[in-house]
């Protein structure tokens, strides 16, 4: 059964830094959405995991609505604005897909560094999955710098929180229920917030593309 949980484990870990790698080289923000539903999945089903160990109802309830929130509530709201605004292909990023792939590379190298060794004594048999996680969270930082368009640098946000909810799963740091359900409502209302943000800012200029929000003045 432990053998088993460490493939799930290792399964979730590559899914979640495959699926902010697959946000990086698409340039429709439909795939860009699609990507992160897949991340979204893979960690809810990560957190169910504790939830069904401890019997918790709270546990659980907190699994369920980040399920709802990440899988759900948050697609739906990006890709009703794609489709209302006609917001098909991303804006681009500030470096070409060759550096792109190469900063990737480096941050990936990084992620299995000694200096993260530390991290590994609380990781038990979870060790050689950390540094997914770790990875995840610096891709999803270089998503949010490299990205011109604002969704895709929401998106981006949104993937780092994924990126700190594995890693604190696989580090096995104690879920407190009360928190996780606190941080899917925040989480909830902030994309709300966003899209509407992000829908006003198209309406008023046109754009999404912060490179070029810059250089408008409002009249």
């Amino acid at each position: 059964m432990t053998q088993l949980l460490l493939h799930f484990s290792y399964a979730v870990g590559l899914v979640v830094f495959l699926s902010v790698i697959g946000m990086h080289l698409t340039r429709k923000n439909t795939a860009c959405v699609l990507f992160y539903i897949f991340q979204s999945l893979a960690v809810a089903l990560l957190l169910f995991v504790p939830a069904l160990d401890k019997g918790s109802i709270l546990l659980m309830l907190a699994a369920l609505l980040t399920l709802i929130i990440k899988v759900i509530l948050a697609p739906f709201f990006f890709l009703r604005l794609i489709n209302r605004h006609e917001l098909t292909f991303s804006a681009n990023t500030y470096l070409s897909l060759p550096l792109t792939l190469i900063v990737l590379a480096l941050l990936f190298g990084l992620a299995y560094q000694n200096i993260f060794q530390s991290l590994l004594i609380f990781a038990g048999e979870n060790m050689n999955v950390v540094p997914l996680a770790l990875a995840t969270i610096f891709s999803s930082i270089f998503l949010i710098i490299n990205r011109r368009g604002a969704l895709s640098q929401i998106i981006g946000i949104l993937s780092l929180e994924n990126g700190i909810v594995a890693l604190t799963s696989f580090l096995k740091v104690e879920q407190v229920p009360g928190l996780d359900i606190g941080i899917s409502f925040d989480i909830a209302v902030w994309v709300i917030i966003a899209v509407l943000f992000l829908s006003m800012i198209y309406k008023k200029f046109g754009t999404l593309d912060v490179s070029t929000l810059k250089e408008l003045k409002e009249e």
